[in-house]
């Protein structure tokens, strides 16, 4: 399904293809290849201007954090445990009236 002419990163996208289904993992090898873009225009690679972090470079410390958040809504949906109030009311602030009791 290609040509002849093939990059180094086609191969390495086409291996990964084949190799697996799994959306998050061709992500990652995709941000890999192309490097992060821009999250907000419609750059589809480049540089990436992120005030905390660096997709590429701080991948460990990134999945860890995702995977802090997933415990803690596992946890708590809806943010009513007392050891959450702060959070809770951050993300209502941020999200400027769209509260977590709304959310069905």
């Amino acid at each position: 399904m290609s040509g002849n002419k093939l990059s180094k990163e086609g191969k390495v996208r086409l291996e990964t293809m084949v190799k697996t289904n799994n959306g998050f993992e061709i992500s990652e090898i995709d941000l890999q290849l192309r490097g992060p873009g821009d999250i907000q225009g419609t750059q589809q690679s480049g540089v990436l201007d992120l005030k905390l972090a660096d997709l590429a470079l701080d991948q460990v410390i990134l999945t860890e954090a995702r995977n802090t958040i997933i415990a803690l809504f596992e946890e708590d949906p809806m943010l009513d445990l007392p050891k959450n109030s702060l959070l809770k009311t951050y993300l209502n602030k941020k999200n400027q009236g769209i509260t977590f009791d709304k959310i069905s």
